[in-house]
């Protein structure tokens, strides 16, 4: 379960998002997150709620808040985590491990980067934290002083990061990637005059010395006619620094390409493109959008920044302990290989929920970052979770935003986000990972244009659409072989207590179907117990009637995945798949399903289709089907849900 804070607010757990409900009951989740394992008294969330004079029933109202949360809390399985929300007398307590809330993971983030010291250890570290934002601080909380407070104080501690994240590119003579940082953010922060020097300096070392006392001009002038006052000590000390430095023959560019203390300085991918395509003068922000925009004030073209464009970098971590698919690896590295002149390669990653298809994308993808210096973005098109899907024009705004593009010049419509996207993307080497795709049409308007880039897709549906229209390549995910689930069981639990138990190790696999996300289950459940003989599970695993109660760990499991996968599906194909549940060995034909299920055997084979396509039940050749244990078992445990949309 975790707490964001930085962003919307919001609650998430392995099965989606939490419903949290109006402004103010997310905001006194907010405030209570923002004091965690502290009595937060009733009369200062009601402060914090009404701006002016609060109801009389105010009390009441944040009581019935805190009653639903609670209730929702519970709901998600906050119990597991060691989370409870508690009312002490007129106060109240939000008891949970702090390591749960997005604020406090990034503080503890930063702490640990040391810019000047240790740079080449704390780029990854502040790249890290800076990637925990999804937005501004506290959206969706109401707009009253004390929450305006919090979310500057928060915001604050994002520009102090960045700041810190460009010192260290800096002091490993990184200083393309350092301007291209400190650019959008200044864009951003016109009068923050520490970043703006920071800034300045970092373009003159770039060899761009005009836009830096571009800058310089810029910023006072803004100074002047906003503030009434002219420039801080530190803005006047960068311009003076670079006005010696010009004098004296540029000696302080020379010494800033100099090795650092940590060893030599990584060449800068984008270093070779210095100065491409960027215009003389900064962009104003302040200035509106020229006649001739397209509707709504978006402009046509994508607005012209100064200096190099952002570098997005929004995969996930590495998926941890991960082994072995060394065939459907080397398919996607064939994938950008192969692709024709002018093509943008397309890979879809599909197979069954639990497969693997997620983690596999994303190690690929931090395998072969190096290929895509341009950058690296990532999405969870939420296809196969709770809920509604994402909307595409939800992911492009934040592609775009993760682009450079300001809030303000992102277009409202899916078409046209779309064409600023590919229009932006059109000429650079970036990776493009989409995640849990319901569908072609969801795809499509995602998908870049540039033959630089590559877009990996992962789906439960096959998503043959995208095969005949954009000459996507399937790359198939199959269950683990024994050998396989047995090395990934001593990845997770250590090989000796596994060497110690192998038929009991190879027996565990075959119960948990050799899907990786069962055996991570079965593992947890033995780490959580660390005395258990690996044959004690495996005997436990043996009684179907708990098989998917044990293959669990919180929320999530085979189970939740199996449920997300038939909510998709139609009444009839539902009813289709719990009919097959049936199947005495789960080997069967046209003709046994139709019998299994009272129907006419052509109608069935349409729905085979489409189990098919959702990789419900297995094709293994012409008319002879099979449908896994745990989904025969989750197939007889549920039937299909009531109310199930019949088309």
């Amino acid at each position: 379960m975790d707490f964001s804070l930085l962003g919307p607010i919001s609650v998430t757990t392995g099965s989606g998002e939490l419903a949290l409900g109006p402004a103010k009951r997310r905001s006194v989740l907010a405030l209570l997150l923002l004091q965690p394992n502290t009595t937060v008294p009733l009369e200062q969330l009601i402060d914090s709620l009404w701006e002016d004079e609060p109801p009389e029933h105010a009390r009441t109202v944040v009581q019935g808040h805190v009653s639903r949360l609670r209730a929702t809390l519970a709901g998600g399985g906050a119990e597991a985590y060691g989370i409870e929300l508690a009312t002490h007398g007129s106060a109240y307590l939000l008891r949970l491990p702090e390591e749960l809330i997005d604020a406090h993971r990034f503080g503890e983030l930063v702490a640990l980067a040391r810019p000047e010291a240790a740079p080449r250890d704390a780029v990854p570290l502040l790249r890290e934290a800076l990637g925990l934002w999804r937005g501004p601080a506290l959206t969706g909380t109401v707009t009253s002083p004390p929450f305006a407070a919090a979310a500057h104080a928060l915001e604050e501690q994002r520009l102090t990061a960045t700041e810190a994240l460009a010192r260290a590119h800096g002091a490993l003579g990184e200083h393309e990637q350092a301007a291209a940082i400190l650019y959008t953010a200044a864009v951003n922060n016109p009068l923050r005059e520490g970043m703006v020097a920071e800034l300045m300096r970092a373009l003159f070392r770039t060899g761009r010395q005009s836009d830096a006392m571009e800058w310089f001009h810029r910023t006072r002038r803004l100074l002047d006619e906003d503030l009434g006052v002219g420039p801080g000590a530190r803005l006047k000390q960068a311009y003076e620094e670079i006005l010696r430095a010009e004098e004296a023959g540029n000696a302080v560019a020379a010494a800033a390409t100099a090795p650092v203390a940590d060893g030599p300085a990584d060449a800068s991918p984008g270093a070779a493109r210095t100065g491409a395509g960027v215009p003389e003068r900064p962009v104003d922000p302040r200035v509106p959008a020229q006649a001739g925009s397209a509707p709504g004030g978006h402009s046509g073209t994508p607005a012209r920044t100064n200096g190099p464009p952002p570098v997005p970098h929004l995969l996930p971590r590495p998926p941890a302990r991960f082994l072995g698919r060394e065939q459907q690896l080397a398919a996607l590295t064939a994938v950008p290989r192969s692709a024709l002149p002018g093509e943008s390669p397309l890979a879809v990653v599909t197979g069954p929920a639990g497969v693997g298809k997620t983690a596999c994308a994303v190690q690929w993808a931090h395998t072969y970052a190096g290929a895509f210096p341009d950058g690296q973005l990532f999405a969870d098109l939420r296809g196969f979770n709770e809920g509604a899907a994402a909307e595409p024009v939800e992911i492009l705004r934040d592609f775009l935003l993760a682009l450079g593009t300001p809030p303000e010049r992102v277009p409202t419509s899916a078409q046209s986000a779309s064409a600023l996207f590919r229009s932006l993307v059109a000429g650079r080497r970036l990776l493009v990972v989409l995640d849990n795709a319901e569908s072609s049409a969801q795809v499509r308007p995602l998908l870049p244009g540039g033959p630089h880039c590559a877009t990996v897709v992962t789906s439960r549906s096959r998503l043959d659409g995208l095969v005949a229209t954009d000459c996507a390549r399937p790359v198939a995910l199959q269950a683990l072989g024994a050998a396989e689930g047995v090395a990934l069981l001593g990845a997770m639990l250590g090989a000796e207590r596994v060497a110690d138990d192998p038929d009991a190790a190879r027996e565990l696999v075959a119960l948990c179907d050799g899907l990786p996300l069962a055996l991570r289950a079965a593992a947890a459940q033995l780490t959580a117990r660390p005395r258990w003989r690996l044959a004690r599970l495996a005997a436990a695993l043996r009684d179907e009637r708990r098989r998917l109660a044990l293959l669990s760990a919180e929320d999530t499991g085979v189970a939740a995945a199996l449920r997300m996968s038939v909510a998709r599906l139609s009444a009839d194909d539902a009813r289709l798949l719990s009919a097959l549940a049936a199947s005495a060995d789960g080997h069967l034909n046209a003709s046994v399903a139709a019998a299994l299920a009272g129907s006419d055997p052509q109608r069935i084979q349409d729905g085979l289709d489409r189990l098919t396509e959702m990789h419900l039940v297995d094709e293994e050749s012409t008319d002879v089907y099979t449908i896994s244990t745990l989904t025969q078992l989750f197939a007889r445990d549920e039937g299909p849900a009531d109310g199930r949309s019949e088309s």
